[in-house]
């Protein structure tokens, strides 16, 4: 059972060696993408959200 461990900590550390890791200003801009598009769907869905909910208020009462 140790062995089977200990090969497959080998095997991923071999695995993680061949990985393009992105650089740091690649991570920075793709976090900053990823930041902004949740802002701007948030916003989208809060907008729509509060419309329906208006015109639900108006049907209602």
């Amino acid at each position: 059972m140790f062995t089977r461990f200990s090969n497959y900590i080998k095997e991923t550390r071999q695995e993680l060696y061949k990985v393009n890791w992105p650089t740091r200003a690649q991570a920075i801009q793709s976090t900053l993408i990823v930041i902004f598009v949740s802002i701007g769907v948030a916003l989208f869905l809060g907008a729509f959200d509060y419309l329906f909910a208006a015109l639900l208020r108006q049907i209602v009462f």
